[in-house]
């Protein structure tokens, strides 16, 4: 009885961590050439959290609770702080 009450303990604590969290996916293009920008940086504000955008700009990236901007960045081109809405794109 005891062996099943601490698996039933430890698979509602994972379940409820895995709820905690939510994926974000995106394109990250030229704004003007419509071309993907691949390898570019997306990072949750003030973290060091973050991915860089495969071969056709595309990124995916899980974030915690209370996360609300990100933070684009790419050699050669300005920071650009993006705030989260519910989306999950």
């Amino acid at each position: 009885m005891k062996r099943l009450s601490l698996i039933l303990i430890l698979v509602f604590v994972s379940f409820s961590v895995v709820q905690a969290q939510r994926t974000i996916t995106g394109t990250i293009t030229d704004s003007e050439t419509k071309e993907p920008l691949i390898g570019a940086n997306v990072v949750i504000a003030e973290t060091s959290t973050g991915t860089a955008t495969d071969y056709n700009g595309a990124y995916k990236l899980t974030l915690p609770e209370g996360t609300t901007q990100l933070v684009i960045s790419y050699t050669g081109f300005q920071d650009k702080t993006i705030t989260l809405d519910g989306s999950a794109v």
